[in-house]
């Protein structure tokens, strides 16, 4: 099916009255039990975008959770590192909104001192976050074996403060590499991204996914080929994107779908009317 903008337009306005009136008109992706999310402002093609612009393209989609970067956050506290009392009030735009702060994801995580790693699972804490996110450390270049002392060191952290770590793999990332960190700490976890699984490992993540449910924080939600193919519209591709929907789903297990929109844009269209699809998508698959 074809959207166009009226379509879009139309989709909104229907799910999402006038952004002032939003404390009366919630948004609401939750969809028999499981929670349709976006990486913000990753979706939106920006790292640093503003976050009320971030909180009304959500909202105007409809969508009720992200997993939000931390630059928005510490842009709005005036740099780094934001105070604890800026970020409550930063999460509290968003709660009023209807919008729920469930992950929240940082850069450049191992490089940092400890103190500054405290303080990011305090401010993941301050926004009302379940769980903190990160790419998981490989070797040079981003590939090669696990870097174990990253994920042991992070680990330790985790524990201290009772929130999980979604280790973000790519299709470098081996399920062993996964059960590895899993081992390092109890807080450990993965943000199993669905796509980059199948086009790296050749083969469905659905056996992970059912084996290690209780470590996964969130999946990301795309459509990738098999053999390191490329990402292509919701549907067009390899991964079992409403398989994986379905079996959160029925076993009611706590792991957020975040659409992670990386597919090119058709020509005609842009970001917002493609993620409207794919939410769309997930919305009846998960029906």
């Amino acid at each position: 099916m074809q959207y166009t903008r009226r379509d879009f337009v139309g989709l909104a306005a229907a799910a999402v009255p006038a952004f002032g009136a939003l404390v009366a008109n919630r948004p609401d992706s939750k969809v028999n039990g499981v929670q349709i999310a976006l990486n913000v402002p990753y979706n939106f093609g920006s790292r640093t975008m503003d976050g009320d612009e971030v909180l009304r393209r959500t909202v105007d989609l409809g969508v009720s959770a992200v997993e939000l970067r931390s630059q928005p956050v510490e842009q709005f506290a005036g740099g780094r590192p934001a105070s604890i009392e800026k970020a409550r009030e930063f999460r509290r735009k968003y709660d009023d909104a209807g919008v729920k702060i469930e992950i929240v994801k940082f850069d450049d995580v191992y490089r940092e001192a400890d103190a500054t790693i405290d303080y990011f699972f305090e401010l993941t804490h301050a926004l009302g976050a379940r769980a903190l996110s990160c790419e998981i450390s490989l070797g040079p270049g981003g590939r090669g074996p696990l870097s174990e002392k990253d994920t042991q060191r992070l680990g330790r952290f985790a524990d201290k403060h009772r929130i999980m770590v979604g280790y973000h793999g790519h299709t470098e990332t081996t399920p062993e590499m996964w059960e590895t960190a899993f081992g390092y700490a109890k807080y450990n976890g993965a943000n199993l991204d669905l796509g980059h699984f199948v086009a790296g490992n050749n083969a469905s993540p659905i056996p992970f996914l059912k084996k290690h449910h209780d470590r996964i924080t969130h999946i990301h939600v795309k459509d990738r080929k098999l053999h390191d193919g490329p990402n292509v519209p919701f549907g067009e591709g390899d991964t079992p994107i409403v398989e994986a929907l379905r079996l959160i789903r029925d076993n009611k297990w706590n792991i957020q779908a975040t659409i992670e929109f990386e597919y090119p844009v058709p020509p005609g269209s842009d970001r917002m009317i493609e993620m409207a699809k794919c939410i769309q998508y997930c919305r009846k698959a998960l029906a």
